[in-house]
C-alpha cells in the first residue's frame, strides 16, 4: 500500500528543471534533490512508465528515502511517436534541448500534420516500497520555429490546444503552464492517490 510520507520525498533526476517545476507543482510536499552518490538506472524501458518507476525504484533503494520519478517526452504523429522515450537525447546522447529541437524542427519541416503531444508518466515508491504511477497528456502542435525563454525542452516550439492562442509553452507563465502541461497533471494525479491514502 502505498502511503503518505513522512519525511520529504527524493526527486530522482538530475535535470534541476524537472526538479524546479515539480516543486512549483508539489507545493504542498517536502521535495529534496537526489543525493550525488545516487546511481540512476539506464533509460532503456520501451515506454514512459517503465522508465519512471525504474528511477523510482533506483533512488528509494539507495536513499531509504520515498521517491518520485518522471519520464516525459514529446511525440510527432508525423513521425509515428519520435522522439518518444528517446526525446532528451534525440540528436544524440549528449545533445542539448536546443540540438535536440532543431532535429525535431527539420524532421517536421513540409509536414502537413504537425500534431504534437507532451506525454509525462510520474512513479512514485513509499519509504516502505509502495509503488503507484500515473500518466497524462498535453495536446499541441508544432511551431515552424523557436519562439519564448521559459521552460525547457521542446517548450520553445510546442503550442498547447488548451490555451486556445497561438503562444508557445515557453511563452507561458509558469502558472499556465502547470495548468495544462502533462507533468502538472501527472503530478497533481499522483498528489491526489497519495491524499488518498492518508
Amino acid at each position: 500500500m502505498t502511503r503518505r510520507p513522512r519525511g520529504a520525498i527524493v526527486v530522482a533526476t538530475r535535470n534541476p528543471h524537472k526538479v524546479e517545476e515539480l516543486g512549483e507543482i508539489l507545493s504542498g510536499f517536502e521535495l529534496e534533490p537526489l543525493p550525488d552518490p545516487v546511481v540512476m538506472p539506464p533509460e532503456d524501458a520501451p515506454d514512459f512508465a517503465g522508465n519512471a518507476l525504474g528511477k523510482a525504484r533506483a533512488a528509494f533503494e539507495q536513499t531509504g528515502s520515498a521517491a518520485l520519478a518522471d519520464d516525459s517526452g514529446i511525440a510527432a504523429r508525423a513521425l509515428s511517436g519520435r522522439p518518444g522515450v528517446r526525446s532528451a537525447r534525440y540528436a544524440g546522447p549528449e545533445a542539448s534541448d536546443a540540438e535536440n529541437l532543431a532535429l525535431l524542427l527539420e524532421e517536421m519541416e513540409g509536414c502537413e500534420d504537425r500534431s504534437v503531444a507532451y506525454v509525462c508518466a510520474i512513479a512514485y515508491v513509499d519509504d516502505e516500497g509502495g509503488e503507484l504511477i500515473r500518466e497524462a497528456r498535453c495536446e499541441g502542435v508544432l511551431a515552424a520555429e523557436p519562439r519564448g525563454d521559459g521552460g525547457f525542452g521542446y517548450d520553445p516550439a510546442f503550442v498547447p490546444v488548451d490555451i486556445g492562442d497561438d503562444r508557445t509553452m515557453a511563452e507561458l507563465s509558469p502558472a499556465e503552464k502547470h495548468a495544462i502541461s502533462h507533468r502538472g497533471r501527472a503530478a497533481r494525479a499522483v498528489a491526489e492517490a497519495i491524499e488518498e491514502l492518508r
